[in-house]
């Protein structure tokens, strides 16, 4: 006679995949993703697959059909200024609701926080940013500068090693992902295999277009409170047009440097009008004369940067 009590085959075992999925609370992240960045819409749908994939493989080790972690390392390919950090940050939190890392935090570096200057300064270096990383997310910002076989004595690669061995030994408990230039990246993994075997998912971040740059820019004042006045929209409209076409453009941080430098010409045209009295309106504003105000109006040479 069998026991009523005894637990169904786990065949029978059904799941409620837009329960577990609620219960999770990835869609809070998905939310913010959606607020903090304008566009990369493929960005979005990557980060969207990869948790749903990561949703999936928990519920499978949890009825026993999988025993290993994924290799959930990665690698952001794109030009600066297009949200690799910030997507970063939201990983790192998918991750660790989803059970994959035991706290949410990124550790953020570069080739300086992981290389020594003399021997012996490496690997203290290395390990004291993986000691503050384990639990979390580390993220190597233009990774490719931790190789230069170019100086046979430089000490990057003592760094590579023991991040090497870190990634397939704390595979439980660390995540890397390695970001930069997608042709430098390329590059990277050509001269380092070892990296190339333990990334898991490539995300290439595209570069924005005019109208992204415009909203970028309209959301950033809008978080200190200002606005841009209809003629100085359309003369950053304009401004971003240009800018894109010179050196050094750096999408959405190109976008919030030239924001600073307008609040900071709106500022001194206030102060220069001081003894007039000033609305609460005059103070959020900022007016087209603030913007073209700019080098990039002005014909500055193009092999510069712009104000």
């Amino acid at each position: 006679m069998s026991n009523a009590t005894e637990d169904p085959p786990a065949a029978a075992v059904e799941i409620n995949l837009e329960a577990e999925f609620a219960a999770s609370n990835i869609q809070e992240v998905f939310d913010k993703l959606e607020r903090e960045l304008v566009g990369l819409v493929p960005v979005k749908t990557r980060i969207r697959e990869i948790a749903a994939m990561l949703l999936v493989e928990r519920l499978r080790k949890r009825l026993g059909l999988t025993t290993e972690t994924p290799t959930l390392h990665m690698s952001f390919t794109g030009n600066p200024g297009t949200g690799k950090t910030t997507v970063a940050l939201r990983m790192a939190d998918i991750l660790h609701r989803l059970g994959y890392i035991r706290q949410g935090h990124l550790v953020s570096v570069t080739r300086d926080d992981l290389v020594g200057q003399y021997i012996g300064h490496t690997a203290p270096k290395t390990k004291e940013v993986v000691k503050r990383a384990m639990g979390g997310v580390l993220f190597i910002d233009e990774a490719y500068y931790l190789y230069r076989p170019e100086n046979e004595r430089d000490y990057g690669q003592e760094a590579i090693e023991i991040l090497l061995q870190v990634m397939e030994n704390n595979r439980d408990d660390l995540v890397v992902i390695l970001a930069g230039y997608a042709d430098r990246m390329e590059s990277f993994f050509h001269s380092n295999p070892g990296f190339r075997s333990r990334i898991a998912h490539h995300v290439d971040f595209p570069d924005y277009g005019r109208d992204e740059l415009l909203a970028i820019g309209k959301l950033m004042l809008d978080r200190q409170n200002y606005r841009l006045s209809p003629g100085a929209e359309t003369a950053f409209g304009a401004y971003i047009e240009r800018r894109m076409k010179r050196p050094h453009f750096a999408n959405a941080r190109s976008v919030r440097n030239a924001l600073d430098r307008a609040r900071l010409r709106q500022a001194n045209r206030l102060f220069a009008a001081m003894g007039q009295p000033l609305s609460r309106d005059a103070l959020m504003t900022i007016e087209e004369q603030d913007i073209r105000a700019s080098r990039v109006f002005l014909g500055a040479p193009k092999d510069k940067g712009a104000a």
